[in-house]
């Protein structure tokens, strides 16, 4: 499916684009653990002739730095005492493409291995997933997958937010715009570059439309098998943000950018598929049981019951800053409690679609989330569901904000970090070096934040106190 798409590269189209004066430049990339591109651009004839087939090297701390790229103490796979040697980077040529975006420019995500063992880093976010994959499969399943992104668009440049302090800046529109097409039009210079730049890179795109904030817009990608959806999610964050820099105005994913406006998602769609008896792929998902309105099977069923048990344990891979609880306020559209329904927006997991197109739709991710660490969450969760039959909770009819019986989801960082770290269920699914690997991570980011002084604070104590 993925060769066939406009934008998407063999490695001989490569070369003939190369050759052609076409294309010069290869970004040779991976994703850090906040699910940043990390790498390096190559010339495409040097990638062509040699990168492509034995990749390249990268210094391991960028799978411990901070946010800023400073080097954190207190990791075990990469330190001062091991001295920050380097990790391998093999490019996965199956997501080699046009990046349309970038003048004369292609892309390549890699994989992450270990430079002496040359095998794959168990802390890098791709390899996480690949593993999670690997179970369903040995199951019997794939899974297909669709992230549902939300940004705000500012007309402040990212360095003049930055000389602002990020205050005060002028959101793209000036009400709520959800589904208005009029004020849709008026970002249309942005949004539509980015329409045609993602499709143009391999990333089919189905819409984009205004959202319930000033400024906020969802744009909705083509689903595919997850690992190729989350290379398609993180390309999507690039690729607009480097438009929006291009364009001289700002995007962001923050899950939550002010108190008194909508909260950005990042609504993921999951199924599992197998094949049928006779070699077709069917959804798993799809049977003829009644669960509720739902038709169903049995794997739905114990799928769902697994991912709504282990929400807590793995809400760190859903919503991993500080400012991600934020995002959580009833009335907000963004769910509050761990529940699930059929076709209810306030609802944690939103079961939509019937038959083969039965899928279930976690509404708890935010914009700001890694998708390769959201995707493995989920998939390690539901599998867990499915090796133990776990059943889910009864269906929830009504406004599952005022369910006030219904278990919350972790109300801060410093919360689902300790239920991250002491799950023996994540830790059997993950791997201790894994959990120990996060666990330091996000308590690196909540004690940054514990030694800040805020805007709020001085603006709360500077005189009265």
């Amino acid at each position: 499916m993925m060769a066939n798409l406009r934008g998407m590269l063999t490695l001989d189209e490569l070369d003939e684009q190369v050759r052609a004066g076409a294309i010069d430049t290869v970004l040779v990339q991976f994703t850090d653990p906040y699910g940043r591109f990390m790498g390096k651009r190559f010339d495409a004839e040097f990638f062509v002739a040699d990168v492509a087939r034995h990749g390249t090297h990268a210094c391991d701390y960028l799978l411990t730095v901070d946010m800023e790229m400073e080097p954190v103490p207190g990791y075990t796979f990469s330190n001062w005492e091991r001295g920050y040697g380097d990790v391998h980077l093999i490019p996965d040529l199956a997501t080699l493409r046009v990046a349309a975006w970038l003048e004369r420019t292609a892309l390549v995500i890699c994989d992450v291995h270990n430079e002496k063992q040359q095998q794959p880093v168990a802390v890098a976010p791709r390899t996480l997933l690949r593993r999670q994959i690997e179970a369903a499969a040995a199951l019997g399943y794939g899974a297909m997958a669709a992230s549902e992104l939300e940004y705000f668009i500012f007309n402040n440049s990212y360095k003049a937010a930055d000389a602002q302090h990020y205050i005060g800046l002028e959101p793209a529109g000036w009400y709520i715009e959800d589904y208005h097409m009029l004020q849709g039009s008026r970002t249309e210079a942005f949004n539509g570059a980015v329409r045609r730049y993602l499709k143009a890179s391999g990333i089919p795109v189905e819409n984009s439309k205004g959202e319930w904030g000033r400024g906020q817009h969802e744009l909705n990608v083509h689903y595919a098998d997850v690992l190729a959806m989350a290379d398609r999610h993180a390309i999507y964050k690039q690729c607009l943000k480097e438009v929006a820099d291009q364009q001289g105005i700002s995007v962001t994913f923050m899950a939550k950018f002010a108190p008194n406006t909508a909260g950005s998602s990042s609504h993921i769609h999951l199924s599992l598929w197998a094949q049928d008896g006779e070699g077709n792929a069917r959804n798993a998902f799809a049977g003829d049981e009644s669960l509720g309105p739902i038709r169903c099977s049995p794997i739905f069923r114990w799928f769902l019951g697994g991912w709504l048990a282990h929400v807590p344990e793995l809400m760190v891979f859903y919503a991993p800053t500080i400012n991600s609880y934020k995002r959580y306020q009833a009335g907000s559209w963004a769910p509050t409690r761990i529940a699930w329904s059929h076709d209810n927006r306030t609802a944690g997991f939103r079961v939509v679609g019937n038959g083969s197109a039965l899928r279930i739709e976690s509404r708890i991710p935010g914009a700001d989330c890694n998708p390769y660490l959201a995707y493995t969450a989920a998939l390690a969760a539901g599998l867990d569901g499915i090796r133990n039959q776990i059943e889910p909770p009864a269906l929830f009819e009504g406004d599952v904000y005022q369910a006030q019986t219904l278990p919350h989801v972790p109300h801060t960082l410093r919360e689902a970090t300790e239920l991250f770290a002491q799950s023996a269920f994540v830790r059997s699914a993950l791997g201790d070096d894994v959990v120990d690997h996060y666990a330091h991570f996000y308590r690196t980011e909540q004690a940054a934040f514990d030694a800040a002084v805020t805007d709020w604070e001085r603006k709360r104590y500077f005189e009265r106190v």
